[in-house]
């Protein structure tokens, strides 16, 4: 079991009228890798709003026909989602259209809010009614109640950051703006760029802007809020250096994509040193690094280089494994039909096996016993993120310690059961190696929380989801 992140979210905004579903679609498509369990549009055409969401990955939700269906716009938004709060069913697909005494918006958000369950019991007694079960439309609420005095929408949002706490990448769409903003502690990420005919994105990473053929100009700021219009492109500051930057340092463990720049920072690059910083720490004789597809690497790689110990393909993904694919019950025919052992490769091998995490420890133990299967001498598992012992309140799905085997296990204990020769993790010392300084949240290692506890800790989506569907 892998760990996920809640979504991504991209926009539009351009001078004339654009295909800008279809510009969507395709920064959606780069996204993909954030969510996984609904995506939806929303399209603005002159004011009006026409939109489209639903269970399922991108190619499965919009079709030749559904994108054919939506009118060109000046503006756009749009979101994939991988619900860390809430079920999985359309209603909480997102974008959220909202429509109000003062115009209509539409919002697509990123992150977790830590007070969401305070500020939801607060709206629900002043007489709010939920359609949702997700953050995303607690933020909806907020920010419509202070459009109703505040002279802009602009203005409402900042109003509602007041409000609002834990992290917050987030694109709003009025009838004539679009609206980006970052919580200030920069927990997830957001950046814009811009096309060579004018056309301005927003995206969750950088790799979104380059699949549509928009040039990275720079990353938003922790708690800024930009606004695009007609007439070009203003920044507010009001809540910006409020608080220490802390982006999520498993944004570049796991979640990100290796060819994207957070933070001036390169992905590829962070999990290059993260795997440096397991050869050092955790040396081994060995024959051969392999990395876990796709998550261990760039890492494996790193561990590769900085030991001598030569790096090969190990174990190779069927990457044609759609999310409608029917799978089996047993957790080991999974990695089994999603993963296959190069024989060749790893018969007679000592193996130092790279991953981004340990979660439970189930997948590991299959992982170790399927290459062992192919004849793999002995295995040496490195994890490239330190041990999980903490819950996240900011958007990854852990937000219980039952299932965090960490938690109950030294690492000999751990690789006996997973049936590794030994296992090492990356020191929680050594997270700057990644991020490149200090300004990053590791709560989820260390328990360090930036912000308040919640006192009502999330429900245990583990058991949740695995009885929804089967993750790897």
């Amino acid at each position: 079991m892998s760990i996920h992140e809640e979504c991504g979210v991209f926009g539009v905004m351009a001078n004339r009228p654009v295909n800008a579903a279809r510009v969507c679609y395709y920064g959606l498509y780069a996204l993909q890798h954030r969510g996984q369990e609904s995506c939806g549009i929303v399209v603005n055409d002159d004011g009006l709003f026409a939109s489209h969401k639903d269970v399922g990955i991108v190619s499965e939700v919009f079709t030749k026909e559904v994108l054919a269906s939506f009118p060109l716009g000046t503006m756009a938004v749009a979101h994939t989602r991988y619900g860390t709060t809430g079920g999985t069913n359309r209603n909480n697909c997102q974008p959220i259209e909202v429509n109000h005494q003062k115009g209509r918006m539409a919002i697509a958000h990123n992150g977790n809010l830590s007070n969401a369950a305070a500020l939801r019991s607060a709206l629900e007694l002043s007489g709010a009614i939920f359609h949702t079960s997700s953050d995303t439309e607690t933020i909806a609420y907020i920010v419509t109640k202070e459009r109703l005095t505040a002279p802009s929408i602009e203005e409402a949002l900042s109003r509602a950051m007041n409000t609002l706490q834990g992290a917050y990448s987030l694109i709003l769409m009025s009838p004539q703006k679009l609206i980006c903003a970052r919580d200030p502690y920069g927990f997830r990420p957001l950046c814009y760029g811009k096309t060579s005919d004018g056309t301005y994105m927003v995206a969750s990473e950088s790799c979104a802007l380059k699949a549509v053929g928009a040039r990275f100009i720079r990353d938003v700021e922790p708690g800024e809020i930009l606004i695009f219009s007609q007439e070009g492109v203003l920044s507010r500051r009001d809540h910006c250096g409020k608080q220490e930057k802390k982006l999520c340092v498993f944004e570049y463990i796991y979640f990100a994509r290796p060819d994207s720049v957070i933070d001036g920072r390169s992905v590829h690059t962070a999990r290059i040193n993260a795997g440096r910083v397991l050869a050092q720490k955790h040396p081994v004789e060995a024959d051969l690094v392999v990395g876990v597809p796709d998550s261990g690497l760039d890492a494996a790689l790193g561990y590769s280089r900085e030991s001598g110990i030569p790096y090969d393909i190990g174990l190779v993904k069927n990457k044609y494994i759609g999310r409608t694919f029917i799978a089996p019950e047993a957790r080991s025919d999974q990695v089994n039909i999603k993963l296959s052992a190069v024989e060749d490769v790893v018969k007679g091998k000592r193996i130092v096996l790279i991953d981004d995490s340990i979660v439970r420890g189930t997948t590991c133990e299959h992982l170790v016993m399927l290459l062992k299967n192919a004849g793999a001498k002995e295995i040496h598992m490195r994890v490239s993120a330190p041990p999980f012992l903490f819950p996240c309140y900011y958007g990854t799905d852990i937000d219980s310690q039952d299932n965090l085997i960490a938690c109950h296990h030294t690492a000999d204990e751990i690789a006996a059961m997973i049936g590794a020769d030994s296992l090492g993790y990356l020191p929680v010392e050594c997270l700057g190696e990644l991020a490149g300084g200090t300004h990053y949240c590791s709560a989820c290692f260390d328990g360090c929380y930036p912000t308040a506890v919640p006192k009502d800790a999330r429900k245990n989506r583990f058991e949740q989801k695995l009885s929804e569907r089967t993750k790897e």
